[in-house]
This record gives C-alpha cells, sequence and structure tokens, in this order.
C-alpha cells in the first residue's frame, strides 16, 4: 500500500521534501497558499527527477501521485508524515501545528524544517506535542541525506524510531541530536564559517569569490567525504588525533579569529557582499546554478558510492534495499530483465547523450546481475570460480540522455560447458537503444584458464539457455561493424 506524506510550506525546502518523497514511492499532497507554489514545487521536481534516481544502481521505486490543496486540513488527511516547512516565525508555527493537529492522524508524525527553533519550542502550545519533532534537512533534500533528528522527553522512543525508519526509507540519514541546542548541530558549524567570511570581507581581505573558492577548492573537497575529526586525525599523521592536538591545539589561543564579534550588517557591508555575489555568478540564472550544482554533488556522491564511504555507503545500503532480488524469474521462457536504472549525470558526455563506454559499463553490470541470478555471486566467486568476458560487440541505435529511465533484457543464446554467450537489449519504455552480444568463458580463478562451472551454476545457465531457445532470434546476432 503507498504510504501518503503531507508538505506544509512549499518553498526551495518543502519543494525538495516533496521531491524526496514523491520519488522514493510515497504519495506527496501540498498545501501552500502561494499562487504560484504549483510552478515552483514542479520545477523543483524536474530537478529532482534529472539528478536523484541517477544516484541509484537499480530502479527507484514507482514515484508517487502528487496533489495540490487549498486546505490544510485536505492536504494531511490520512498522511503518515506531515513535513513543516513554513516560514521561521514561532507563532506562525505553532498555528500551523493547532491546525494540524486538529484534522491529521493521531499517529501521524509532523517533522519541522526548522533551522533554529527547538522542538520543545515548537510544541509549546500544541494539541498533542509528542507528534512533533525537528526533522532539519539541507538544501537540495532530494540529494543531501543528512536530516537533524531533534525530539524532546514528550516524544516516546518508539515514535523517534518510527521517524528514523521513514527517513533512512527515503534514503536519507537520520543524527539523531540527543540534547536541544539552539541551531542544533550542523547549522553551528555553518554560522561559523559564515561570520568569519563576512569579517574577511568588511575588512577588505578576501571576496565572496576568493573565500568560495578556499572553500571548494581546499577543506571542501575533504569535509564532503570524511568530515572534521577524521580529517584532522590524518592530519596528525601515524600518531593520530592525539599527535594532532598536540602540534595545533595552542593555535586556538592565537587571535586569528573574531568568531566572538560579528560585525554589523550595515547597508555598506549588504552591498559589499551582494556585489562581489553578483559579479561572481551574476551571470548565472538560479535554475542554471541549481543544475551545476545537482551535477557537482552527483558526481561526488558517485565518487564516493565506489569506494563504499562516506555518503556514499548510504547510496549503496539504499540500493540493496530497493533493489530486485537476484534470482530465477518465473518463467524462463521470457528474456531476463537484468536492469533497471536511471542515467547519471555523469554517464553523459559533450555532445548530451550518454558516453558510448557507459553503454558497456550498463550491459557489464547486466551480465553481472545474469551471474548472480544463476548462483555466480560474491560467494561462489571468492571460492574460486568466475566468467571472463572474451568477446563484445555493441550497437549503438538511439540516443539517451540523462536522467532517462533504462531497461535492460538479457537472452540466453547459449549456456553449455564452459560457454556463456548473452544476448542485451537496452530500452527506453519500447524503444530500443542499443544491444550488447557478449561471450563469456567460466575460468578457475586459481589457475586463470577456463574450466567447468560448478554443477548448480550450470543447472540454472542451462535452464535459462534452454528456455530462451524458443524465443526469436534477436536482430543483430552475430553483427560486426558494417561497411557499405
Amino acid at each position: 500500500m503507498t504510504k501518503s506524506a503531507a508538505i506544509i510550506g512549499g518553498g526551495v525546502i518543502g519543494g525538495g521534501w516533496a521531491a524526496r518523497f514523491l520519488l522514493m514511492g510515497w504519495d506527496v499532497r501540498v498545501f501552500d497558499p502561494d499562487p504560484e507554489a504549483q510552478r515552483k514545487i514542479g520545477e523543483v521536481i524536474d530537478n529532482a527527477r534529472r539528478s536523484l534516481p541517477g544516484l541509484s544502481d537499480v530502479a527507484l521505486p514507482d514515484e508517487g501521485t502528487l496533489t495540490f490543496h487549498s486546505e490544510m486540513s485536505d492536504a494531511v488527511a490520512g498522511v503518515a508524515w506531515i513535513q513543516e516547512s513554513v516560514p521561521e516565525r514561532l507563532e506562525l508555527k505553532r498555528k500551523v501545528y493547532q491546525t494540524l493537529q486538529a484534522h491529521c492522524p493521531r499517529g501521524a508524525i509532523i517533522g519541522s524544517s526548522t533551522s533554529g527553533f527547538k522542538p520543545s519550542e515548537l510544541q509549546g502550545c500544541a494539541t498533542r506535542p509528542e507528534q512533533i519533532v525537528v526533522t532539519h534537512p539541507f538544501n537540495p533534500v532530494y540529494l543531501l541525506p543528512l536530516i537533524e533528528l531533534v525530539p524532546t522527553d514528550k516524544n516516546a522512543p518508539e515514535m523517534v524510531e518510527a521517524a528514523k525508519g521513514i527517513l533512512t526509507e527515503i534514503g536519507m540519514f537520520p543524527l539523531h541530536v540527543r540534547a536541544e541546542i539552539d541551531a542544533h548541530i550542523a547549522d553551528r558549524f555553518l554560522e561559523a564559517v559564515w561570520r568569519e567570511a563576512l569579517w574577511l570581507i568588511k575588512d577588505g581581505i578576501a571576496t565572496t569569490e576568493e573565500i568560495d573558492n578556499a572553500i571548494r577548492y581546499g577543506f571542501g573537497l575533504r569535509w564532503a567525504q570524511m568530515g572534521l575529526f577524521e580529517t584532522y586525525r590524518i592530519a596528525g599523521g601515524e600518531a593520530g588525533m592525539r599527535h594532532f592536538i598536540e602540534q595545533f591545539g595552542p593555535c586556538l589561543s592565537w587571535p586569528w579569529t573574531k568568531l566572538m564579534d560579528v560585525p554589523d550588517l550595515t547597508d555598506d557591508l549588504i552591498d559589499k557582499v551582494a556585489d562581489q555575489s553578483d559579479a561572481q555568478s551574476g551571470h548565472m540564472s538560479i535554475r542554471e546554478l541549481e543544475r551545476a550544482r545537482d551535477n557537482n554533488l552527483v558526481t561526488i556522491l558517485r565518487g564516493l558510492k565506489a569506494q563504499d564511504f562516506g555518503a556514499g555507503a548510504l547510496l549503496n545500503a539504499q540500493d540493496k534495499r530497493i533493489g530486485a532480488p537476484a534470482e530465477m524469474p518465473a518463467d524462463l521462457s521470457k528474456r531476463v530483465t537484468t536492469i533497471r536504472r536511471a542515467i547519471p549525470l555523469d554517464w553523459t558526455d559533450y555532445n548530451g547523450h550518454m558516453n558510448e563506454a557507459r553503454y558497456l559499463q550498463a550491459f557489464g553490470d547486466a551480465t553481472d546481475k545474469l551471474m548472480e541470478i544463476i548462483g555466480c555471486d560474491a560467494d561462489y566467486i571468492a571460492s574460486g570460480g568466475s566468467y571472463f568476458t572474451a568477446e563484445t560487440h555493441i550497437r549503438h541505435l538511439d540516443e539517451v540522455h540523462a536522467g532517462a529511465k533504462i531497461h535492460i533484457e538479457t537472452h540466453v543464446l547459449e549456456g553449455k560447458g564452459k560457454k556463456m554467450h548473452l544476448f542485451h537489449t537496452m530500452l527506453a519504455g519500447e524503444r530500443v537503444l542499443a544491444t550488447g552480444e557478449h561471450m563469456l568463458i567460466h575460468v578457475s580463478l586459481e589457475t586463470r584458464k577456463a574450466s567447468e562451472p560448478a554443477p548448480h551454476i550450470a543447472t540454472a545457465l542451462g535452464a535459462l539457455a534452454d528456455g530462451h531457445a524458443s524465443l526469436p532470434r534477436p536482430d543483430g546476432v552475430g553483427k560486426a561493424i558494417g561497411t557499405r
């Protein structure tokens, strides 16, 4: 049964929440009095459709249904999760909660996107304070996984665990903040950097662009994959964190920073920051900047995913949760769907379509899935047997672009003895994009020579080959490069 979430307030953050829930298979019900809300949220969701699915190497759940409601009471009817993202005014938020709780299910979780208010402040005038927690995200919500989950002692442990479960289900990382504190955890770091940056600009030491360059070309890259303390532990060398603190700890007493002294945001300083930012980025529209940001984030996150490290490990875990299991199909007479996925942003080239090397990667992934299905999985390979590709021929038949949803159907042409002869067809819906013909040989990883597969592998592969024998021979089998 499809779950549903209500989004109360559809600005940048609310739109990001809507996209995250929607693309993870939830029905989404939006309330926002802004007459432009449907357009604005639609644009955010379009960006999410272009970027989020490409983080996964498996198909995301079928997209939920998006609806817009003129009354808050209609938006929250029957939902399991309510995400409040209205402006940061405490009295407004409290008024919203009173309306929500008059109409929403008692078991629904109400999460607030607030970056500054503590949950006890939000719960102050609530009918059922135990329903309300802080769930503070980071923009773009549909790509960045961190959620600061801040409860109070009025929230039952079971409710907090349920909130963690739902956030994890939609591919996010709930960081349980165990004590209430202004601005939670992450924004306190951001505020410290922001204050120091304002002083550097005010004192004429650096411009907005120079400060951004210092972050994005230096420590920002380290922080993106290791955070603060692991980075500094490495800086301590073989002696680790203790040596780092001994070496650099005295610097904390040096007069480097003005963090305890905040510059007044005078009109002159505001103009200076705004003018420098315009000179830095004013040549790009907000949508162009968002797409550039999404391109960069997807590239970084997929790089971390390949290393199974940091946020990349979270993405791999999410793929395991939502991916189809590798098991023999019930109907052996049909081609096997080995891959369902979206094309990532970093798979495209200067022509704006998928790089030719990625076709081979996609077909290689399809071969790997077929191997898993017949039992040639990680455990079998660890025991000393595997298949090596001996020959490949790919035909590029149509274009495919970033964000496109593809699937690959695999036809087993031969599965006797040491040979595995496969024919993959890549499709977008009914449109054939490419085909890949592959001849593989079973080998012993000990001798690195051809060998007979284990009986259970041979039996499973043979069953697929026999079942596919009645299928029409695919167009393109046996073809080499044609010349006219």
